[in-house]
């Protein structure tokens, strides 16, 4: 039985790759801060709680890991979203976002790695459409996305000899909690986002692709652009 390791697999998009890869028949390590909204009932389904913005903790706890399990497949789900003004950020704000979003993968990255080669595996990082475009009120979190894409592309032309796989999936809007806490949401016209399972088959097509050729960097969006303010104020944070 193939392992993976799955961070943010409580919700959305990562909790919709990690059940796509038990139907797979892979053994899922899933990473996240709590387990209280837990849907997911499999045997095959381990349980890491870790606050990936606490990168010490990453640091001791992967490590351990690493140690015992060997991984077919990495797949750094794990962000939140921070929209608005670049200036009315806080700096605690700021740290979380680039500790989440981009420290973390980068870390858990470099501690498998070595693994990774063992199994000639596969490195997914989930960016965002923000990675390649250029946004109003998102300056920091597309930093963030930005710098893990051009990471998994750079990563990529590093191992490639060894027969390691590194992805950027960059999706555009997705019906996912992502939006719960911020002031604006995807709209209910289906046209108009994407669906978690759209990604988990999306990592289900890049995991079964011809061996020998790696799809490096795809990007998914919806048919049409609108989006629903929760607030009259053009702030998003």
């Amino acid at each position: 039985m193939k392992t993976a390791l799955v961070t943010g697999a409580t919700s959305g998009i990562g909790e919709a790759i990690a059940l796509k890869l038990l139907d797979m028949n892979y053994k899922v390590y899933g990473v996240a801060r709590d387990f209280e909204k837990l849907t997911i009932e499999d045997e095959n389904f381990i349980k890491v709680e870790l606050d990936l913005s606490c990168t010490k903790t990453v640091n001791s706890v992967i490590s351990d890991l690493n140690k015992h399990t060997l991984f077919d497949v990495l797949v750094n789900s794990a962000g939140f979203g921070l929209f608005g003004p670049y200036e009315d950020i806080s700096v605690e704000s700021l740290e979380q976002l680039i500790d989440t979003n981009l420290k973390a993968p980068l870390i858990i990255t470099k501690l498998l790695l070595k693994n990774l080669k063992k199994t000639k595996g596969f490195i997914i990082n989930i960016s965002s459409i923000e990675a390649i475009k250029n946004s109003r009120f998102s300056a920091a979190y597309s930093a963030t996305k930005a710098g893990l894409r051009h990471f998994s592309l750079s990563l990529f032309e590093e191992v490639r000899k060894s027969g390691v796989k590194v992805v950027s999936i960059n999706p555009d809007m997705t019906k996912t909690p992502f939006y719960d806490e911020l002031r604006f949401s995807t709209s209910k016209d289906p046209l108009s986002y994407i669906t978690p399972k759209c990604i988990s088959d999306t990592v289900e097509y890049i995991l079964t692709a011809r061996e020998g050729t790696v799809i490096t960097d795809i990007t998914l969006r919806p048919q049409i652009v609108k989006i629903e303010k929760k607030s009259s104020k053009e702030n998003f944070c």
